[in-house]
């Protein structure tokens, strides 16, 4: 995926910050005085208000993407975390003109500036932090652009999202519930790097769903190895450590799942390495390199007491040694690797082999 925008939103935000925001069209001046009070009035109420539907408006209105980034920062500045009256008015106006933004978005021509301004909406929810938005991101997951599911995908995983999701309050379980059913929408059409944060999002969010979302991505990547057609193979190191901790984690058939995965996951990792020495561009490479060294690192050493026998293997360009402790740790045949032996699970869709699944020979 070309995150373009995602870059150059980037790259302007890093501008601002360094911006006074005194230079902006939206005054703060009296939203200022209204957050030094501890108890607030109707007229402080309407302050707050006026400042949302103010600085949104402007975000929405205004072409140039360093003003849009300007306001976008103003807004934030002026958010607080505390549950008291002015957060949660700060909420209840943000809901509403954000609303109106996207609303307006659609009427936006050309095309690539309804993109922009949805996109930008977006990341002022992922940096409001705030759960009564998510139904907005939501919303945006069918959005044909790219790059505006990413940053959907982005609010809904924020870790501060995640983190207020877990607490034990039973509307928040439902939302969290609902998430991750739209999420799991998402996984066979996602980019690697949307796929990333929804697996992020599966590994800590404390609800059986989860877990289903994180053996739905780790299939994925496994077919994707298996018809060389897997792209950005350096978040497998990401999907390796979740499936670690929830090895670790879990218990009986669960247990044995995330263990399958992970066993044939690494194993296609370190297949592709090889049979792809001569078709694998440098990059692939060097991302394969890094899942191989850094999971033998931090998964397989808390699964077993191991050496870095595949750093070694690889450091000295031994194909031969790599895939003799591919062997010994994963299994070959009928042989089951220490992994297997260690953690009881088998491989295959009937979970009846010993030894994962040969990768194909390169097309």
């Amino acid at each position: 995926m070309k995150l373009k925008w995602v870059v150059l939103i980037a790259l302007v935000s890093l501008t601002v910050s360094r911006m006074n925001f005194g230079s902006s069209t939206t005054s703060t001046r009296e939203i200022d005085e209204v957050l030094k009070k501890t108890v607030l009035d109707d007229q402080d109420f309407e302050i707050i208000d006026d400042f949302l539907a103010r600085a949104i408006g402007d975000l929405v209105n205004t072409r140039d993407l360093a003003s849009i980034a300007r306001f976008r920062a103003v807004i934030l500045s002026k958010k607080r975390n505390e549950d008291n009256q002015y957060s949660n008015k700060f909420s209840e106006s943000s809901l509403l003109y954000i609303s109106e933004g996207f609303e307006k978005a659609k009427s936006l021509r050309p095309q690539e500036r309804q993109t922009i301004v949805v996109m930008n909406l977006l990341i002022l929810i992922d940096g409001l932090e705030d759960i009564r938005l998510l139904s907005l991101p939501i919303a945006q997951l069918s959005n044909e652009n790219t790059t505006v599911r990413y940053w959907a995908v982005r609010c809904l995983t924020n870790p501060v999202i995640v983190k207020k999701l877990n607490s034990d309050d039973a509307s928040d379980m439902d939302l969290m519930q609902n998430i991750a059913e739209q999420l799991k929408q998402q996984i066979g059409k996602s980019s690697p790097e949307i796929l990333n944060l929804i697996a992020g999002f599966a590994a800590t969010i404390n609800i059986p769903e989860g877990d289903e979302l994180l053996l739905q991505i780790a299939d994925k990547r496994i077919k994707e190895y298996a018809d060389w057609t897997v792209k950005y193979e350096i978040m497998d190191s990401a999907i390796l450590k979740y499936l670690e901790g929830k090895i670790s984690a879990s218990s009986g058939s669960s247990k044995a799942d995330f263990a399958q995965r992970f066993g044939q996951l690494y194993s296609y990792a370190i297949q592709r390495y090889v049979k792809g020495d001569e078709i694998l561009n440098e990059t692939q490479k060097r991302h394969l390199i890094t899942v191989l060294i850094e999971t033998e690192s931090k998964c397989i050493s808390k699964l077993l007491s191991t050496q870095s026998t595949i750093k070694r293997a690889i450091e000295r360009g031994d194909m031969n040694a790599l895939m003799s402790e591919h062997d010994s740790l994963l299994g070959k045949g009928s042989i089951p690797g220490r992994l297997a032996s260690k953690l009881n699970f088998k491989y295959g869709k009937d979970s009846d082999s010993a030894s994962p699944l040969t990768l194909p020979e390169a097309p």
